[in-house]
């Protein structure tokens, strides 16, 4: 934080709450009106936010830079697969990047994969088929790894924060992207698409810097409230439980730490139209998280909608090919019109 906004917290935000500055009145109107040091304490500290959090994601300058092309992992007669490294603030990021054939300029789409234990993860993992179809549509695929993942550098913070950071590192990828002297690419045509936990980390993204990605398609996604998947997953593990208690309490016994980490409380900063596709026979997500993401987007007033894939598991089986073909349309007509 920097000096002055720490002089606006301390010194004259509290005045501003308490009455003591008010327009116009005239001088010594609200001379009695003088906060007590507790008065400032709690001002202040309700204005600071967890580092932990979606608030101070979005004061945190998020630096994407130094996008390397790397070792040639596969040739077709559509595109080139390249091993990539990029700078996530400090870190280095592994990944792919899918290169159509041609000169460009082509636009660009980030992927964000799923849960993986990062034990079996490796390079690009997680959406191959989506980055080889998405390629032969003639956009640039980035799939980045994470931190923690493949060839990244390591983040030894706890589990929730450095879940929280994928979502910097998926920004960083953008800025990277933006920020490259890649001749092929469109710097002002970026788009995402995120799976499953993927489908959080985009909305997280969405809402922490507005403006960077300009559509976005989530693909089976988890829930935009944190406490959900808290509850659906965190809580059947009772060594995570007990360490995220002690950290920062649970969603019952600490609401507000949990409503500053979830994505759905900030909708309404999000610029970029957003289609979610999710399958009835979800058995790892369910359904009903994506129809509340969808009303949760509309009341925002995000250009939204929800495409239902009757009898469609996770990762959709025989609806998958007319959701890519939906994906690729709403990506064209975003991106590339």
């Amino acid at each position: 934080m920097n000096t002055a906004k720490l002089f606006y917290l301390i010194t004259v935000l509290p005045l501003v709450l308490s009455g003591c500055l008010t327009a116009n009145a005239p001088l010594g109107q609200n001379k009695n009106i003088i906060p007590t040091s507790a008065t400032l304490a709690e001002s202040v500290q309700a204005k600071i936010s967890h580092a932990v959090s979606l608030p101070a994601l979005f004061d945190k300058e998020i630096i994407g830079s130094n996008l390397k092309l790397g070792q040639v992992l596969a040739r077709t007669s559509l595109y080139t697969r390249y091993y990539i490294t990029y700078q996530s603030n400090q870190l280095t990021i592994s990944g792919i990047m899918n290169v159509p054939v041609g000169a460009g300029l082509f636009p660009v789409l980030i992927l964000n994969h799923g849960h993986i234990d990062t034990a079996i993860y490796t390079n690009g993992r997680g959406l191959k088929r989506e980055q080889d179809y998405l390629a032969n549509q003639g956009y640039v695929v980035l799939h980045t790894d994470y931190r923690n993942h493949a060839q990244s550098d390591k983040d030894n913070r706890d589990e929730l924060a450095v879940r929280l950071s994928y979502a910097e590192d998926s920004l960083a990828a953008a800025e990277a992207v933006k920020n490259s002297q890649l001749a092929f690419i469109d710097p002002n045509n970026i788009g995402t698409l995120g799976h499953s936990m993927g489908g959080g980390v985009t909305l997280t993204s969405l809402v922490a810097k507005p403006g960077l990605i300009k559509a976005a398609v989530l693909y089976a996604p988890v829930s935009g409230n944190y406490a959900l998947s808290y509850e659906r997953w965190l809580a059947k593990r009772p060594e995570t439980v007990v360490k995220l208690d002690q950290l920062y309490g649970s969603p019952t016994n600490n609401p507000d730490f949990w409503y500053d980490l979830s994505a759905e409380n900030f909708y309404d900063r999000i610029i970029a139209p957003v289609a979610i596709f999710h399958g009835t026979a979800d058995d790892s997500v369910p359904l009903e998280w994506s129809k509340h993401t969808l009303d949760a987007l509309t009341k925002a007033d995000v250009p939204a909608q929800l495409t239902i894939y009757q009898n469609g598991p996770h990762e959709f089986g025989v609806h998958w090919t007319d959701f890519m073909q939906k994906t690729t349309a709403f990506f064209d007509q975003h991106l590339k019109n």
